[in-house]
């Protein structure tokens, strides 16, 4: 369960970064909602990075490259198709205030979004909060079959590569539970949390064709033998 609490009206990015240092993330009730709460999850969903599953038909279509995988260039779009409505998700949590304070912290270097393109179109992504060695995982959107599950495993090969041991997802879904996700009491977030805050990672919005092919490698790799 989560205990909602008000929030101000203003979400600065000084007060976002504090927020995620101490355990707790903004939602709104609805897209067109005015005010912010803030929760704190009694149980936290994360995706163990060294555990992370993925079912072979979608290491199957990560392999074949059928998207064009690209990281920061365009994570306000990739904010705002969070935010909207879409088959399946009649309403979200992410109203205009969530979208401005967001945009802003990724011009500060703190949100990276992972974007699937094809034929020269945004198809699908994720964006998330990098700190320290924690990513705080925040929503993602799929126009496009698999088109966000193929941006997840491609953002597991970035956050391993960079030295992240966190992957927060807040909550457990059936979408995530193909992946692994886990769930654990809030006292064990925090103290995995604390440990993660200490690392420096760093976040490689930009890789050279080799370097993705080499994470991706290491990710099937470990996926594999985690099934065997």
């Amino acid at each position: 369960m989560s205990r909602p609490g008000k929030g101000p009206k203003r979400l600065t990015p000084k007060l976002l970064l504090r927020a995620y240092a101490a355990g707790i993330f903004p939602m709104a009730e609805s897209r067109h909602a005015d005010t912010i709460f803030w929760v704190d999850p009694e149980l936290r969903g994360i995706l163990p990075l060294d555990t992370f599953h993925v079912p072979r038909s979608l290491r199957k279509k990560v392999s074949r490259e059928i998207f064009d995988v690209r990281c920061d260039t365009a994570c306000e779009a990739v904010i705002h198709a969070c935010s909207a409505r879409a088959r399946g998700r009649r309403e979200t949590w992410i109203n205009d205030e969530i979208v401005e304070a967001y945009v802003e912290l990724h011009t500060m270097g703190f949100v990276h979004s992972v974007e699937t393109w094809q034929d020269g179109r945004l198809v699908g992504g994720l964006y998330g909060v990098a700190l320290g060695g924690a990513f705080f995982g925040e929503s993602m959107f799929s126009a496009v079959t698999d088109a966000s599950k193929v941006a997840l495993v491609h953002l597991v090969a970035r956050l391993r590569r960079g030295r992240f041991v966190l992957l927060d997802s807040q909550f457990v879904t059936d979408h995530l539970r193909q992946f692994g996700v886990v769930e654990i009491p809030a006292r064990e977030y925090l103290t995995r949390l604390e440990d993660a805050l200490k690392i420096r990672a760093v976040f490689y919005s930009a890789l050279e064709p080799w370097e993705v092919d080499a994470a991706l490698a290491e990710v099937f790799a470990q996926s594999r033998t985690q099934m065997s």
